[in-house]
């Protein structure tokens, strides 16, 4: 048989398939050809385990999760292990980025029992969905990692479920009251203070931070963007003393400068991992998500604009460049992610991971000896290479992080000098080492581009792209680069197109790559949109208008915010719900993760629209939610700091700018500008750009009817700027619009 690491389509023709073949996820498909006899996730299989009255074992997981493909080769390929799951449980497999809803109920039970999560996530439960055991990667034996076997808890509740299932029930009612309890956010009556909270917040994220390679944990270390934004947002709103507020920014400038360093970074095919598996950034799990290229380039996109310093856009245009070129869809949509593991040649029967991202010594040597040595000296370019990125003839993988000798003799790229010591050592200059290096890389590209690439999920999820036309936003006017803001355009119209409908106003949640070139393929029963792909998609659509001044995309955020708050929002206690519909109990996202959540991100849309469209409702949602999480932002506000970030907009309104005159005006173009690129956008500064001679009826001129009398100077443009309805006297040159903003 196969490795269990392919998809689908790599499977042996022989094995047959079983209901997930039917489905779209890439991960559904990857588990078609077990012997386990799965069902999706939906009508067909909890009556089956009502009829059979049997356990339902659930198992959640994606499919470039690395240990969801050592569970599945372990585990679910193994026939005397599938045999025991057929027999006694109704085995249903959920793509937990299809239907995060399920996802985040069940996880919030292995989080109460056992104060982690992660995936691959196993539940049993009764027929009527109730939970009584779960964790997340079992091994195939009792031999392994301290933990009972799978085939030892496979048969253990097996027994004891035929013995007693009066007792499963109970329990499961008795669990899904604390799971009742647990997901209910209650706050206060007052709005928590955005300066006690913020500083909390601070002093807990300087308590956790690494000072030696940065982030916030020692290992494994993720980026964590949710922190280093609310430290960017910190320091540009000088909510600190001088010392803390330089000490928020030189976290996340250390953070992320090792980062780029570090081999969690793809210096070859560019992009980010999505995390390390050490405290140096060095072995990734070598997934890469589209979210984490997202959040990712917008932190570097933020510090290329308070500092200037060229190494932060020139990473920017990196993850970019990946994003475009590896997870995009010609329609304009991107891709969620590709895989940790990969075939280690053509012709392979097993995968490992990160074959298509290491190298050997060899490897490296054989690849650049066209390339010679260095002018003047008796040094390989193959030298250098391999002196800057730590190449070693034994591999530079620490065993300790290569638990199954995947990576043995092997190494992962790490820059561990400057550029400047590298040179020094080989006698060059920084600018001849920067040619020899994007020369070799370039060449060592080619080479990896001949190997077996990794799995690509094809499935496109609105939240991500979402993320994605805010990223590409900024990073259109932060580094002036048309293009990108034509991309965040060509999302943007992606999504109104294939995952909008216009007669209801609904989002849906995902669609797939067709099988002909720039067609697009959806599930049966397509997934209506959560909460996560509105809050999310209406912030790029705010960022974009910023930056492109098109009220077309104003307009659609206005109205997907007012459908938002249709099918989301808590009548009695207020805050958003994750979904429309409960499984077990209706969840409010509590937690900014890898993600931000989508109530935080729902307080700043709110408190941005309010001002552009004058509308105070939007205000007032938005104290609401600050309010029903208050405990969270006075107690723990690391578990939310996007919310502390929002709360700090809230209670400091925007500066709302003004700018009057013709948008293809040079001096118009020049004013929004100075905005887009003032420090301040990082607050989510709130641009209007509006044109009198243009139809009083436009979405802007119905809604602000104030803007009409705004005047030109002089006859030329002119910018206004704007806070808690009360204007400054006109400007019209940069220099005067700098200094307003101060």
């Amino acid at each position: 048989m196969a490795s269990s690491l392919s998809s689908a389509g790599d499977q042996q023709s022989n094995n047959p398939q079983n209901r997930l073949s039917q489905s779209k996820s890439s991960y559904l498909l990857q588990h078609a050809f077990n012997p386990v006899n799965w069902y999706p996730w939906g009508d067909e299989a909890l009556q089956k385990a009502k009829d059979e009255n049997k356990l339902i074992f659930l198992s959640v997981g994606y499919s470039t999760c690395h240990w969801c493909h050592v569970m599945e080769k372990e585990s679910f390929e193994n026939e005397a292990i599938a045999k025991l799951m057929n027999e006694n449980f109704i085995n249903i497999k959920v793509d937990r980025e299809e239907r995060p809803d399920v996802d985040k109920v069940y996880m919030l039970f292995v989080q109460a029992i056992s104060g982690k999560g992660g995936w691959p996530m196993s539940i049993w439960m009764t027929p009527n969905l109730h939970p009584v055991y779960g964790g997340t990667y079992f091994p195939p034996n009792d031999r392994f990692y301290g933990m009972p076997g799978f085939p030892t808890i496979l048969k253990s509740l097996a027994e004891q479920w035929k013995k007693n299932p009066k007792k499963f029930y109970s329990s499961g009612q008795e669990i899904v009251g604390m799971l009742s309890q647990y997901a209910t956010v209650t706050g206060g009556t007052d709005l928590p203070s955005a300066s006690s909270s913020s500083q909390l917040c601070f002093q807990n994220l300087q308590q956790s931070y690494e000072p030696r390679f940065g982030g916030f944990t020692q290992s494994p270390k993720f980026p964590q963007p949710v922190n280093m934004s609310f430290l960017l947002q910190a320091y540009v709103r000088n909510s600190f003393n001088d010392r803390d507020s330089q000490l928020a920014l030189d976290m996340v400038l250390h953070t992320l400068k090792k980062m780029a360093k570090g081999g969690i970074h793809d210096h070859i095919g560019l992009g980010f991992a999505r995390y390390s598996t050490d405290e140096k950034w060095h072995v990734p799990h070598f997934e890469k998500m589209l979210y984490d290229q997202a959040q990712i380039a917008a932190l570097y996109c933020d510090v290329y604009l308070i500092t200037k310093k060229e190494e932060f856009a020139v990473i920017v245009r990196d993850i970019l460049s990946y994003s475009t070129n590896c997870l995009s869809d010609i329609s304009g949509g991107f891709y969620s992610a590709e895989d940790a593991d990969s075939y280690p040649e053509h012709g392979s029967e097993e995968k490992r991971e990160g074959a298509f991202y290491v190298w050997t010594h060899q490897e490296v040597q054989s690849v650049l000896s066209a390339a010679g040595n260095i002018p003047g000296s008796e040094s390989t370019v193959a030298d250098v290479v391999c002196h800057h990125f730590d190449i070693r003839p034994t591999g530079n993988v620490d065993p300790s992080n290569d638990p199954h000798d995947e990576l043995k003799g092997r190494n992962v790229l790490i820059v561990r000098e400057s550029q400047e010591e590298t040179a020094a050592k080989f006698g060059l200059s920084v600018s001849a080492l920067r040619d020899i290096l994007t020369s070799a890389l370039s060449t060592m590209q080619k080479a990896r581009d001949e190997r077996p690439r990794p799995h690509l999920d094809d499935k496109m999820l609105v939240s991500w792209n979402g993320l994605m036309i805010t990223t590409f936003a900024k990073a259109g006017s932060a580094l002036k680069d048309c293009s990108y803001v034509t991309r965040a355009i060509k999302t943007a119209t992606f999504l109104r197109t294939n995952l909008y409908h216009a007669e209801t106003g609904r989002l849906l949640h995902c669609c797939y790559r067709g099988l002909e070139k720039g067609t697009i393929t959806q599930n049966v029963e397509p997934i209506n949109g959560f909460l996560d792909d509105y809050a999310f998609t209406i912030r790029g659509l705010l960022d974009l208008f910023t930056v492109c001044q098109d009220q077309q995309w104003i307009k659609w955020a206005d109205e997907l915010q007012q459908k938002q708050d249709e099918l989301f929002w808590d009548q009695s206690a207020g805050g958003y719900f994750t979904s429309e519909d409960s499984i077990l109990v209706r969840v409010k996202e509590d937690h900014d993760g890898a993600e931000p959540s989508g109530n935080s991100v729902a307080v700043a849309n709110l408190v941005r629209l309010s001002i552009l469209l004058d509308e105070p409702e939007y205000y007032r949602k938005a104290g609401k939610i600050l309010t029903v999480f208050s405990d969270r932002l006075a107690k723990i506000p690391t578990s939310i700091p996007e919310m502390v970030s929002s709360l700090l907009m809230y209670e400091d309104l925007p500066t709302e700018v003004v700018i009057i005159g013709p948008r293809s005006c040079d001096e118009s173009v020049e004013l929004l500008e100075e905005v887009v690129l003032h420090p301040q956008s990082l607050l989510g500064q709130v641009v209007v750009c509006f044109d009198p001679s243009e139809d009083v009826n436009s979405f802007l001129g119905s809604r602000r009817p104030s803007m009409h009398s705004m005047k030109l100077v002089d006859s030329k443009p002119a910018a206004y700027l704007c806070k808690k309805r009360s204007c400054s006297a006109p400007v019209g040159s940069r220099n005067d619009l700098r200094r307003l903003l101060g």
